[in-house]
């Protein structure tokens, strides 16, 4: 099988900002208030044909939409004794009768994003937050609108830097933006793997596709090592392999959409591969079958991953919109800004690995 190149890799929940005004206090029996005499506040009485609000559950800076997204969510998750636990119920019923309708949308890649927020998100993150315990840097460098391309190191002998790279930006980004990965052929030639990968927004590793997407204003991750840096042996870990012909450039100079470095350390560990069935790799139609230390001698045992320490760094992005429309044609303009892009996430993973403490911690 050929080398892939691999470009690999609401309802709404923000409020009126206003702050809410604090309650006076009535006092007194004869004050100005008119409050009772023993000092409790007097019950306020609707106006004729007034609509009095149903209570929210909610503190009045949750209500306000004060504190972000991380304060309304403590707050909703602080609510179970008062109907929290109600309104999770009702959602997830009113999900599911949306499943069943087919009372949902879908892109034209066949991006489910209501499916991967509530479903493919909420399997994925204790995978990240428990057991790898990623680690994310850098956010802040990953653009708040418009069209970015995310290129990242592959490694990890199965494809599970591309999944945890996803969770990172939906999680952690102040934006609540998603990333498109762009995954080989073979993903899409798998049973049940192609609907999740196209559920989850990923889609086929090509030029085109990749610039749409960017042009239409979304977070696009690459990974242009291919099958060469996801199967590599263990001896040449954390060595990026080749990127390429720079195909990631050209889409990026074509859509004007700037190039985001991205190292991630920690994948590398999880199958330590010591040897590549290349026979059999063949004859299933893989471009290699891994031996690691417990596969395939522990059986379905092996295939769990070591719950190594991960790191997630984004590096400040290279802009790209300042380039004429025939840079994209330019091969010597390519090869310096691949080369610029790789040497960056190279640096920045020997620095990782200086600053970890251990594989597992």
């Amino acid at each position: 099988m050929a080398d892939a190149k691999v470009i690999p890799f609401d309802d709404d929940r923000s409020r009126s900002g206003g702050a809410s005004r604090p309650a006076r206090r009535r006092t007194g029996a004869g004050g100005p208030g008119g409050g009772r005499g023993d000092g409790s506040a007097a019950p306020v009485s609707a106006l004729p044909g007034a609509q009095v609000p149903e209570p929210s559950g909610l503190s009045p800076e949750a209500e306000a939409g004060e504190g972000g997204p991380e304060a309304r969510r403590g707050a909703v998750e602080a609510d179970g004794s008062s109907g929290g636990w109600d309104r999770r119920i009702a959602g997830g019923l009113a999900f599911l009768r949306r499943r069943v309708t087919g009372d949902y949308d879908v892109d034209e890649f066949g991006y489910d994003e209501e499916l991967t927020d509530q479903v493919l998100m909420s399997v994925l993150r204790p995978l990240a937050d428990t057991y790898f315990r990623v680690e994310v840097k850098g956010i802040e460098n990953i653009p708040s609108d418009g069209g970015a391309l995310i290129v990242a190191n592959h490694s990890g002998t199965l494809p599970l830097d591309g999944l945890m790279l996803q969770v990172a930006v939906h999680d952690n980004h102040p934006a609540d933006r998603h990333l498109r990965l762009l995954a080989a052929d073979l993903v899409f030639h798998l049973p049940v793997v192609n609907e999740l990968a196209r559920k989850a927004g990923h889609t086929l590793a090509c030029a085109e596709d990749a610039q749409r997407l960017l042009e239409m204003g979304e977070i696009v991750g690459v990974m242009p090592e291919g099958f060469k840096g996801i199967g590599k042996p263990f001896g040449e870990r954390y060595k990026l392999q080749r990127f390429g012909r720079g195909g990631f450039v050209s889409t990026a100079l074509r859509a004007g959409a700037p190039i985001v470095p991205c190292s991630i350390v920690g994948a590398e560990e999880i199958y330590p591969m010591i040897g590549n069935a290349k026979t059999l790799a063949r004859l299933l139609g893989f471009p290699y079958f891994p031996i690691t230390p417990t596969f395939p001698w522990l059986g379905p045992l092996g295939a769990l991953p070591l719950p190594t320490k991960w790191t997630i760094q984004f590096g400040e992005p290279i802009p790209t919109d300042g380039y004429p429309p025939e840079a994209a044609e330019d091969p010597m303009l390519m090869f310096n800004l691949t080369d610029q892009v790789r040497e960056q996430i190279q640096h920045t993973l020997y620095k990782l690995l200086v600053q970890r403490r251990s594989v597992f911690f």
